[in-house]
């Protein structure tokens, strides 16, 4: 209980970059203080912890004063998570049936959460999940969308570039993510190393880009040129794309690690979901600030 009362005086004293990060916590702690109180069980560690913070009334009043998460049985389905991150809680569908993901997006909505996404559910779930609610469904990258895109903002444009045309399932779920989450979003399909004069003839879009993610399985290399050609921060991102010693994007992931382009981040293979939200992090820094 002490390591927990140390871990909230932290978080309440700590002098953040941005004001309103701490708002944001304050108002967390102030609305599980007030459920405490109400005796909701889901909260009452963090809640008799809190009692002494007082969130400002103009941060209480701007967010809901909801129960942290709607427990389902088979999933706590996290209604902070917009709160604490800004951006709600994203559904991963493998490994999900469709009645779950049907009845977690069924929890979010039913709790004031109208707009949510879903990454990897394959075309089966989706036409079951349809049948209950309203989702658009993206075939190509496994994607469906409860709700509406956020109206684009941020900086910039988000540049996504792939070394193949095999490599778009994967950029067009990066494409997806950053859509929903607002923010701009430019093409570049099929610009590899083995052709390299096809992204050099787009070398405009890229210059002018406020980050890009580069897609690549085989040997990787294209988000080692994209690094040197940027300003920006580049996201790699790995493939599962290439022959026998390509080791399922093993070789592309060593490839962007130990790329000598300075600037360059990776993700995991495959990972285009990882990369569009980090990428509409990095979009959306200077509007924070």
């Amino acid at each position: 209980m002490d390591k927990i009362r140390q871990f909230d005086n932290a978080l309440v004293n700590y002098s953040f970059r941005r004001a309103s990060t701490r708002a944001v916590l304050e108002a967390v702690l102030s609305s599980l203080t007030l459920m405490t109180r109400a005796g909701h069980p889901a909260t009452t560690v963090l809640g008799a912890t809190s009692s002494t913070t007082t969130a400002p009334a103009a941060t209480t009043a701007s967010w809901p004063m909801r129960k942290p998460f709607e427990d389902l049985g088979y999933a706590k389905v996290d209604l902070h998570r917009k709160l604490r991150q800004g951006a709600g809680e994203v559904i991963y569908g493998a490994g999900k049936t469709a009645e779950q993901i049907a009845g977690i997006l069924a929890g979010f909505r039913d709790n004031g959460q109208e707009n949510v996404l879903i990454t990897r559910m394959n075309e089966e779930k989706a036409a079951y999940v349809q049948q209950k609610l309203p989702i658009t469904y993206y075939a190509d990258c496994g994607i469906g969308v409860l709700g509406e895109n956020a109206k684009p903002w941020g900086m910039g444009k988000i540049v996504i570039a792939t070394g193949g045309t095999s490599d778009q399932h994967v950029a067009e779920e990066a494409a997806r993510t950053a859509e929903f989450l607002g923010n701009d979003v430019a093409r570049l399909y099929d610009v590899g190393v083995s052709g390299i004069h096809r992204l050099l003839s787009n070398s405009e879009v890229l210059m002018d880009a406020s980050v890009v993610i580069a897609i690549a399985g085989m040997e990787g290399a294209l988000a080692s040129v994209v690094g040197g050609l940027c300003d920006c921060p580049v996201i790699a991102v790995p493939t599962s794309v290439g022959y026998g010693a390509s080791l399922g994007g093993i070789a592309a992931l060593l490839s962007m690690l130990n790329t000598c382009a300075s600037g360059v981040s990776v993700v995991n293979i495959d990972n285009g979901f990882g990369a569009g939200y980090l990428a509409n992090m990095i979009n959306h820094m200077e509007v924070k600030g």
